[in-house]
C-alpha cells in the first residue's frame, strides 16, 4: 500500500455512512436529523432531543412522557455500584471514575442481545439514567459524604443538579443545563464517537461502548478541553494580560484552548449559543471576571488568526457556564460525557443495522528479514 494513501489521525477519511448529525464547517451549521441545533435548543430538550438522535424522529407527546417516566425510574443505581466508588481514590479525576463505573453496570445487565428491540431500548433508558447519577455519586462520595437519591418529581437536568449540589436548582439554571446538554450530545464521527463505533463493531454489550467512549473522551484534545480553558483564563488573569499571552502562543506556536476545531473554521453553532447562555446567568446570578477576559481573547484571536479559520469552539464558553452553575472544574468532562452518550448510543444503535468489525490496515515502516540473534551474543 502506498505510503501517499495515510492520513495521520484518519483526517478526512470516511469510516461510515451516517444519518445522524450534519455539519458544514465553514457556514458554521450544526444539524441533529436534519434539524438545526438553534433549533433545538430554542424549543427541545436534552430528553426529547436524545430521542430525536437514537430513534431518528421527535417523539410524540406519548412517545416522550412514556420515555421521560422511563428514564425517571431508572435513575437509581445498585448499591453494590456505589459501594464500589466508595474504593475509588478520592483524589482520582472524575472521568476515571465514570469509565469505571459505566463498565461496572454490563456486570448487572450485560445480557447481549443485540437483535432484540425491547433489550436496545432498556439498554438506552438505563444508561442514559444512571449515567448522570453516577457522575453526581462520586462527586459526593470523594467529599465523604453519601450520595443523594434522585428526586422523580424534578427533570433530567435539575435533578442531576439537585443530586450534585443537594438542593434543588434556580429554574433558569436547570434550563441552562438543559440546553448544554443538547448542545453536546452529538457531533458526528469524532474520536470518542469513533471509539465506540470501533468497540461496538464487535458487538459486545453497549455499557462496555460507553465505557470505551468515556476513556477517549477524557484526553485534552477531546472533552478535556473545557477545564483547560478555566485554566487558562486564570493564568491570564486580567483583560489587559491578554494581548501578550497571546502573542506568546502565537511566538512558540502554543495552542490557544478553546479555539479551533478539525471541522468548523468559523465561531462554533454552539459557541455562539453557550456565550449567550452565558450572559442570561451573569445577568441573573452576578457576573465571572474571566468572562470579561474571555471576551476579549476572543476579539484578538479573530483579529489575529480568523483569516486562518481559527475561533471559538465549544469548548470556549461552556466552563464558564458552568463555573456559574457551582460545578467543580473537573467535572465539566463528566457532564459532556452525561451529554455525549445520547450521541453514542445514536451511532451504537445505527451500526447494528449494518455492522462489520473495523479492522483497518497499517502501512509497514520497520525492518525486514533480521536474524535472530541468540541471547549470549547480543
Amino acid at each position: 500500500m502506498s505510503v501517499d494513501l495515510y492520513k495521520p489521525g484518519l483526517e478526512g477519511v470516511p469510516a461510515a455512512k451516517s444519518s445522524i448529525s450534519y455539519i458544514d464547517g465553514k457556514q458554521g451549521i450544526l444539524e441533529y436529523r436534519g434539524i438545526r441545533i438553534e433549533d433545538l435548543a430554542q424549543h427541545s430538550s436534552f430528553l426529547e432531543t436524545a430521542y430525536l438522535l437514537i430513534w431518528g424522529e421527535l417523539p410524540s407527546q406519548t412517545e416522550l412522557e412514556a420515555f421521560e417516566h422511563d428514564i425517571r425510574y431508572h435513575r437509581r443505581i445498585k448499591y453494590r455500584i456505589r459501594d464500589m466508588m466508595k474504593c475509588f481514590p478520592e483524589s482520582g479525576h472524575p472521568m476515571d471514575a465514570l469509565q469505571a463505573s459505566a463498565a461496572a453496570l454490563g456486570l448487572f445487565y450485560s445480557r447481549r442481545a443485540l437483535d432484540d428491540p425491547i433489550y436496545i431500548r432498556n439498554a438506552v433508558i438505563r444508561l442514559l439514567a444512571k449515567i448522570p447519577t453516577m457522575v453526581a455519586a462520586f462527586q459526593l462520595i470523594r467529599k465523604g459524604n453519601d450520595p443523594v437519591q434522585p428526586r422523580d418529581d424534578l427533570s433530567y437536568a435539575a435533578n442531576f443538579l439537585y443530586m450534585l449540589r443537594e438542593r434543588e436548582p434556580d429554574p433558569l439554571a436547570a434550563h441552562v443545563f438543559d440546553i448544554c446538554l443538547m448542545l453536546h450530545a452529538e457531533h458526528s464521527i469524532n474520536a470518542s464517537t469513533f471509539s465506540a463505533m470501533v468497540t461496538s463493531s464487535t458487538l459486545t454489550d453497549p455499557y462496555a461502548v460507553i465505557a470505551s467512549a468515556v476513556g477517549t473522551l477524557g484526553g485534552p484534545l477531546h472533552g478535556g478541553a473545557n477545564e483547560e480553558v478555566i485554566e487558562m483564563l486564570e493564568e491570564i488573569g486580567a483583560v489587559e494580560n491578554a494581548a501578550p499571552y497571546l502573542d506568546d502562543c502565537i511566538r512558540q506556536k502554543r495552542k490557544i484552548m478553546g479555539f479551533g476545531h478539525r471541522v468548523y473554521k468559523v465561531k462554533d453553532p454552539r459557541a455562539k449559543i453557550l456565550q449567550d447562555l452565558a450572559e442570561q446567568m451573569f445577568d441573573r446570578f452576578g457576573g465571572d471576571r474571566y468572562y470579561e477576559i474571555a471576551v476579549e481573547l476572543e476579539r484578538l484571536v479573530e483579529d489575529r488568526l480568523g483569516d486562518k479559520g481559527i475561533y471559538a469552539n465549544v469548548d470556549f464558553y461552556s466552563g464558564l457556564v458552568y463555573r456559574k452553575l457551582g460545578i467543580p472544574t473537573d467535572l465539566f468532562t463528566p457532564l459532556f460525557a452525561i451529554a455525549r452518550v445520547a450521541g453514542w448510543l445514536a451511532h451504537w444503535k445505527e451500526q447494528l443495522n449494518e455492522n462489520r468489525i473495523f479492522r483497518p490496515t497499517q502501512i509497514y515502516v520497520g525492518e525486514r528479514d533480521r536474524t535472530f540473534v541468540p541471547r549470549e551474543k547480543r
